[in-house]
Formats: structure tokens, C-alpha cells, sequence
């Protein structure tokens, strides 16, 4: 299946591209997604935005599947289906 995946503010940076499609086998959860992310982009990708060892974003960021925020679903082992989309952005911080 194809899942099409945005990136949006800091992540961009380490993606060096807004948007790409994936895919995965059907049914796979969010976080088979987000390694094959990490693998791509390697240590920057996986030191700021998703640790694939321990199978979480990193605290100042977060995941969307068509546009619900993961912890609102099942985080990480949220199933996707074909077409799905996912954002990746980080956190709005201010002070």
C-alpha cells in the first residue's frame, strides 16, 4: 500500500523535501512507517525527530495521520491504511 508523507517546519530540514510517498505492507502500524523513514534519513532524522529503538518521536515532535494527532489513535501502532496521509512537523514552542 501507498502512504503519502508530509514534512512540515524542522523536519523539512532534515528531510530536505516536503512531501514523499512510501510503501508498506497493508495494516502496517505507524511505526514500521517512521523506520523506514529513519533508515533513509539516517542519525540527524533519528537523534531529533524519531528514536526507532525505543519506538517514540522525540518529545518536541509529532505525527498526524490524516490530520489526528497519533496519541489521539494508538501512537506508534496506530494502523495505516492505503492512501493514508502523515504529517510530521514539530511542536509549537514559545516563551
Amino acid at each position: 500500500m501507498r502512504i503519502k508523507v508530509h514534512y512540515i517546519s524542522l523536519v523539512k530540514s532534515f528531510t530536505k523535501t516536503s512531501q514523499e510517498e512510501f510503501d508498506i505492507k497493508e495494516a502496517a502500524p505507524l511505526s514500521e512507517l517512521l523506520l523506514k523513514i529513519a533508515e533513509k534519513y539516517g542519525k540527524p532524522f533519528t537523534l531529533e525527530v524519531y528514536d526507532p529503538t525505543k519506538q517514540e518521536m522525540k518529545s518536541t515532535f509529532v505525527a498526524m495521520v490524516n490530520g489526528v494527532l497519533m496519541d489521539q489513535l494508538k501512537g506508534v501502532n496506530t494502523a495505516l491504511k492505503d492512501g493514508d496521509s502523515i504529517i510530521l512537523m514539530s511542536l509549537m514552542t514559545g516563551g
